[in-house]
């Protein structure tokens, strides 16, 4: 009788699940290696704003705010104390330079001017009393020069005759050595009153020169006095208007005190910028604003070296024609040029700047399904647009809307 044997199989059960682990380990491996292990958010890409990136024309150019100021203040001060006694002309009322606009008074001062001018005129009769004294010195010198001359040509005569005779033996010698001798003494004695004359002339002259200088410089203190009495009118200095005048009448003003200012009517616009830019702000940059539908045109004509809370301070003039109807204390926003317009890579202006820094941006998919997280570098920037240095090309898209919710994840979800 045959007996049936049974085929056993090369593979038993043990080896079919050993295969199937294996495979699944290999599967799980292979997904570790290549699964995308960047950290991801899904957010609305209803509540995002995505512009695209350009190629165009970047105008530099930053918007700052300017405020109208007065280009000049002349402040009023009390040259000369005093009690106000009349107000001629009232606060914001339009002055010319040299009108009157408050006339003081000064007891003291006036005094000081009587003094002065009591001193100028006995100084002045003083002087008049050394002219004539010299004078008459100078006369009675030259009167006795003549009697002295009168009496050396008598005995320079007697002398000469003397000697004639003296020779012929008709005169004894002692007579014609005394008429020698009187002659010399009289030339002598004519010699010392020439030196007097002269010495006297010299006297006179430095006496009367230092006289004169006296009697100048005393007229001068009596101007500058009576100059003063002028100080106590209060004039406007210059044309403008006039304001914060302050002095009543019966008020008492000390000398040197603010009285009041003269605005004049010329205008410049106050701008103040942040330090970014404090490099590249120079006199000289064009700037302009848009008014009623005319464009105005400015100049930085100074710049301030103060940075303050992170500001500085600019002037800017107009450089033809100005708004009628400006007044000091208006603002304007100002578009002040920095450079030359050129063409760059650019993308529009996004609250997604002050989360990144300009060191990244979000990059979206062409099926605008996820957003990567792309290293970029911002250069200058305008209003309207940031140039882009690196790390985009025109016609890609990027998310400009704030990063603040998405923290440091790589990957985007837009649903």
């Amino acid at each position: 009788m045959d007996i049936r044997i049974e085929r056993k199989s090369r593979f038993k059960k043990k080896h079919i699940y050993a295969v199937a682990g294996g495979s699944f380990v290999l599967l799980c491996l292979l997904w570790f290696i290549f699964r995308d292990t960047s950290s991801s958010l899904t957010v609305d890409k209803e509540r995002l704003t995505v512009a695209a990136v350009q190629k165009g024309e970047f105008n530099d150019y930053i918007r700052v705010i300017g405020q109208v100021l007065p280009d000049r203040i002349i402040y009023l001060d009390a040259i000369e104390g005093g009690r106000v006694e009349e107000r001629l002309i009232e606060e914001g009322a339009q002055v010319k330079a040299g009108d009157i606009i408050l006339r003081l008074s000064n007891p003291l001062l006036n005094i000081g001017i009587l003094q002065s001018e009591a001193d100028l005129a006995y100084q002045e009769n003083e002087l008049r009393n050394t002219r004539l004294s010299m004078e008459q010195e100078h006369l009675r010198l030259k009167q006795e020069r003549i009697e002295l001359s009168k009496e050396l040509t008598r005995k320079e005569r007697r002398f000469k005759q003397y000697g004639r005779l003296c020779e012929e033996g008709l005169i004894a010698r002692e007579e014609f050595l005394q008429a020698r001798e009187d002659y010399e003494t009289a030339r002598g004695q004519l010699a010392v009153v020439d030196e007097r004359i002269e010495q006297d002339a010299l006297f006179r002259s430095s006496q009367l020169k230092s006289l004169d200088e006296n009697i100048r410089n005393m007229k001068k203190s009596l101007a500058l006095v009576r100059e003063r009495l002028e100080n106590l009118k209060v004039k406007a200095p210059v044309d403008g208007q006039l304001g914060n005048l302050e002095a009543q009448i019966g008020q008492s003003i000390a000398q040197g005190e603010r009285i009041g200012q003269v605005i004049t009517p010329e205008l410049k616009v106050e701008a103040k910028i942040d330090e970014h830019y404090v490099e590249r702000i120079l006199p000289g940059l064009p700037a302009n604003f848009e008014r009623e539908g005319r464009t105005y045109d400015m100049t930085v004509t100074k710049v301030y070296p103060e940075v303050r809370e992170g500001q500085f301070r600019t002037d800017l003039h107009f450089v033809s024609g100005r708004p009628e109807n400006i007044r000091a204390g208006q603002t304007y926003h100002l578009n002040l040029q920095l450079g030359d317009p050129v063409q760059a890579v650019i993308v529009p202006r996004g609250s997604f700047y002050q989360a990144s820094g300009g060191e990244y941006m979000y990059v979206v998919d062409e099926e605008g399904k996820t957003a990567r997280r792309r290293p970029v570098r911002i250069g200058r920037q305008n209003p309207q647009y940031y140039e882009v240095v690196e790390g985009l090309q025109p016609g890609e898209r990027v998310i400009i809307s704030g990063y603040d919710l998405f923290g440091d994840n790589e990957k985007l979800i837009l649903k």
